[in-house]
């Protein structure tokens, strides 16, 4: 939809002069506008379908008397364009979607949570652009674990009927010929059911292909995102557009179950969806539509919307190429009709007539619900609002630029009332409100003012929202499930932002705003005059040390590319963290089932984008940023900084959009600490309460004592083991167990050693990390088998080795397979840890080897204090024995000898040293003290 502005000049659709935009409200449900540039009937139709709308109508006295008041009021005299008489029901209109054209961006996402299902119908209404061939995407739905879950394709072929074939777990099933392909409006159904992989394919309320066995191995996946009119070769991105869709879409509802032929037909005839098992249900605020995609209200395109008669004249307009966007009804009337005559309207004498079509005269449009978006919700936030004068007369004149700034000038108790839905409203709003300006032409001077205006009353009354305690009133979800946060601002603050500097581009300008919780800077810069370093610094006096810096050598790798005109947007929040520390962002009970290590927001938000306004996209460059951290000294030796940034591709999925991939800490004190990230988009400085506060000083000490130690170790196992192997020692169960012990700590410590060069490689890194893990879970499961057998020896000396030797390789070597197996499928492809190869911390996995060690550890522990009181028992009574006359004092040395000698044999062997382990984050004492244990093992 376009904001239109009273008198706003613009070029438009080829016209060159320019033409006044003037509206007025006629109800509840539809407004004017006039045109009064000269135009034929057919520009003026197409002109006001641009406009989401149509020509207007008159159908009673009312409607002609308040077109005549509307057309006086601007002294107009002369006849204008409009529609003949219709019959208007506003129930049975519905959001139409336009694919114009095949691209790689266009695409609306479904805003909905999806759970396991085992059977599945999706209905929805298509019509495909006759031009366009090939094969399309209707709809994709993927998981993280899989890519290709389910889909709905399409293969157009020249002069054969429209191809459609599904697609479910990555299994493609046959195509089938359906309708013609024409511009007509055509139903399809599909429903797949798990029990047999059953598959049925409906068009038109009539089933055209049915089959088995389209792979049954699996439910659909939960917690995916569905998307349609694009395929996904990456989760929830990565278009191609040669398979993309182009045409119309409407009405897509989803089931969880399997619709029967019967079910399907009383929807085709009452164009209703049934509500049994309905999970999804077509409406806009339910779905996140990608800006360039034209979105239009019409009558729902279904058969019970038609008579025999205006099915036939649907048809003939059809192949005649004559129907342009227009509503069934209207384009039925005037099917009947010369195509040389044309309805108009005269204000005067309030007499419909005709006149030739192609005469030139203004035009009337109207359009559905108030201008400009002002239809506002019925929310107890909107009902007060519109009871306030200033913002009642706002609404009344219809005045997009004044409504966003009487929202910064609300009363606290108005403004305290606002809710999840009224916030994620307003940020969807801007975005309809300012995307079209973007990609506009408009006359310089007065245009671009207003969308400076109403970009700075946007980000004024954002800061509003921010305040922790009005934050406290909309943080949450909307009825529909939908998770609103302070990241829902702030990602319309970037489109806005993006917006904003692709328009001040032509002209050169910058753009400066600071208020108390948000800071916005545009700059135009010509790089093929001046290279430098850009620093931005933030105005917030509390947040000194806060700026963020893109190096020259990024700047003139932006030169290589061909870009030598740029945009720089910054923008930084000072106070977020104060507000995340109400209510962290997000919480979800996914989060605490992978017992995320707990994380918090330390600092402000501070964000970065190059901008390439001709060519409408940002450039990725590397950036170093430094973020006041003041309070970093309160928290404990047990919290670390953690460079991150906000993926907002992550929300979808209901987890942390917390990230790291891609940042590091290059300097950390008390006060501030400084980033290095390879992208660029929200960053800030996160405290990660598990991960251990060293110096770089400290890190690098370890470091090197960890490699010499395990070096030296490494030497020791293979002299061992070598010894055990070329000496003629007797076998036995237990040089079996130590063997084997020896064997897993060798390959463990061969790959810690070589671990380092595979830190660029995602996959290698994966892969070294599996391997650490499962040698080192081995050695402690012949660790717990060094307990067991020792037990076994020492406590109870009657039992039988032979039996149970199977059982002990079982535990050796099968135990750890099993874990790693589990681990790696339950870690949602973040198996590994960001910036070096081991267990990833953040999203819980190193509990897959944390868990296991500290249990076995417990239970040795156990072993070794039983065994331990039966050395210290038999070294009394052998003392006693062979030193009759020792004195009391010998005799308790005696004692405490074969105590600590078994002390300090048993704990190497039964892995006891790495109880230091768990107690490293406490202390840095504690770190080196493991090392060195671990270094005799």
């Amino acid at each position: 939809m376009r904001s239109l502005f009273p008198r706003l000049l613009v070029c438009f659709h080829g016209y060159m002069s320019a033409f006044a935009l003037e509206t007025r409200s006629i109800g509840a449900e539809f407004y004017f506008e006039y045109i009064p540039d000269p135009l034929q009937w057919s520009a003026a139709r197409n002109l006001c379908d641009e406009h989401s709308g149509s020509l207007a109508t008159v159908s009673s006295p009312v409607e002609k008397e308040e077109l005549s008041i509307f057309l006086r009021s601007l002294s107009v005299s002369q006849p204008v364009w409009i529609a003949t008489v219709m019959t208007h029901t506003s129930a049975s209109e519905t959001l139409v979607l336009e694919f114009t054209g095949r691209s790689n961006r266009k695409n609306a996402r479904l805003l909905h949570k999806f759970h396991s299902m085992d059977s599945v119908t999706i209905c929805t209404r298509l019509r495909f652009d006759r031009n366009i061939f090939g094969f399309a995407t209707i709809f994709s739905y993927s998981v993280q674990s899989y890519i290709n879950e389910f889909q709905l394709r399409a293969n157009l072929i020249p002069g054969k009927p429209v191809q459609l074939a599904l697609l479910v777990h990555g299994t493609h099933g046959p195509y089938q010929e359906t309708f013609h392909h024409d511009d007509s409006w055509h139903s399809v159904c599909v429903s797949w059911s798990q029990n047999g992989g059953r598959w049925e394919l409906f068009t038109d309320g009539l089933l055209v292909s049915r089959g088995d066995d389209l792979s049954n191995s699996d439910s659909i996946g939960p917690d995916g995102l569905f998307i349609i009119g694009q395929e996904q070769d990456t989760f929830g991105g990565s278009f191609k557009k040669d398979e993309s869709f182009s045409g119309s879409v409407a009405e897509l509802h989803i089931w969880d179950r399997v619709l029967n032929s019967s079910e399907i037909d009383i929807m085709e005839k009452k164009c209703s969806p049934i509500s049994s098992g309905l999970v999804f249900k077509w409406s806009e605020a339910a779905l996140e539509i990608e800006t360039s995609i034209t979105k239009l209200w019409r009558d729902k395109p279904c058969q019970g919307n038609f008579t025999v008669f205006e099915a036939f004249l649907w048809k003939s307009l059809v192949d005649s190429n004559s129907l342009h966007n227009g509503t069934i009804s209207l384009e039925v009337v005037h099917s009947s009709r010369s195509r040389e005559d044309c309805g108009i309207f005269d204000p005067v004498s309030r007499k419909l007539d005709l006149d030739k079509c192609d005469s030139l005269r203004g035009s009337v449009c109207q359009l559905k619900g108030l201008p400009h978006g002002l239809n506002l919700p019925k929310t107890t936030f909107f009902t007060r609002l519109s009871e306030d004068p200033q913002a009642k007369l706002v609404v009344e004149q219809m005045n997009v630029n004044k409504f966003w700034e009487v929202l910064t000038m609300l009363h606290p108790e108005i403004l305290l009332r606002i809710s999840p839905s009224d916030v994620l409203y307003l940020s969807q709003k801007i975005e309809m409100d300012l995307s079209p300006l973007g990609g506009t032409h408009f006359v310089k001077g007065d245009a671009t003012e207003v969308m400076l205006s109403i970009a700075t009353n946007y980000v004024k009354m954002s800061s509003l929202l921010l305040e922790p305690h009005v934050a406290a009133h909309w943080m949450g979800s909307t009825e529909d499930g939908v998770s609103v946060g302070p990241f829902t601002v702030i990602r319309s603050i970037d489109r806005l932002s993006e917006a904003l500097a692709d328009v001040l581009f032509a002209e050169q300008r910058g753009f400066t705003l600071s208020t108390k919780n948000i800071d916005v800077f545009l700059k135009w810069q010509n790089l093929s005059e001046e290279i430098c370093s850009q620093v931005f610094k933030t105005s917030d006096s509390g947040s000194g040390q806060d700026e963020l810096l893109i190096p020259d050598t990024e700047l003139q790798r932006i030169t290589t590319l061909g870009y030598d005109e740029v945009m720089f947007v910054h923008t930084h929040y000072s106070h977020l963290n104060e507000l995340l520390s109400v209510s962290r962002e997000p919480q979800t009970q996914q989060d605490i089932t992978k017992r995320t290590p707990p994380r918090h927001l330390a600092s402000g938000v501070i964000s970065a984008a190059v901008r390439v306004a001709s060519k409408a996209q940002s450039v990725p460059v590397a950036v170093q940023y430094t973020l006041s951290s003041s309070n970093l000294v309160e928290y404990s030796h047990r919290a670390s900084p953690l460079c991150a940034f906000w993926n907002f591709s992550l929300m979808h999925n209901n987890t942390s959009g917390w990230s790291s991939d891609g940042c590091s800490v290059i300097f950390a004190s008390s006060r501030a600490t400084s980033c290095r990230c390879n992208h660029t988009t929200n960053f800030a400085v996160l405290m990660n309460y598990l991960d251990p506060q060293w110096s770089p000083e400290e890190e690098l000490i370890l470091t090197k004592l960890t490699f010499i130690g395990s070096g030296a170790s490494l030497c020791a196992l293979v002299v061992t083991l070598m010894l055990f192997t070329v000496l003629d020692i007797p076998k036995s169960d237990r040089t079996s167990i130590h063997k084997n012990l020896f064997i897993s700590l060798i390959c463990a410590q061969v790959i810690l050693l070589c671990s380092g060069s595979a830190i660029h490689n995602k996959v290698a890194c994966t892969l070294v990390a599996a391997l650490l893990h499962l040698f080192f879970m081995a050695a402690f499961s012949w660790m717990l088998v060094e307990g067991l057998l020792l037990w076994s020896k020492v406590v109870a000396v009657n039992l039988s080795e032979e039996r149970h030797m199977k059982y002990y390789y079982l535990i050796g070597w099968g135990l750890p397979v099993l874990i790693v197996t589990i681990t790696l499928a339950s870690a949602s492809g973040k198996y590994s840890a960001d910036g070096y190869c081991w267990l990833s911390v953040q999203n819980g996995v190193i509990w897959g080897f944390a868990g296991p060690v500290i249990f076995i550890i417990m239970v040795n522990i156990l072993v070794m204090t039983r065994v331990l009181m039966i050395t210290i028992s038999t070294a009394k009574r052998r003392s006693i024995m062979l030193a009759m006359g020792a004195s009391p004092v010998e005799q308790a040395y005696e004692q405490i000898r074969a105590a600590v000698k078994a002390v300090l044999v048993l704990l190497p062997i039964l892995g006891l040293t790495w109880l230091f382990g768990v107690l490293v984050p406490f202390s840095i004492v504690m770190a080196y003290i493991f090392i060195l244990l671990n270094s005799l093992q």
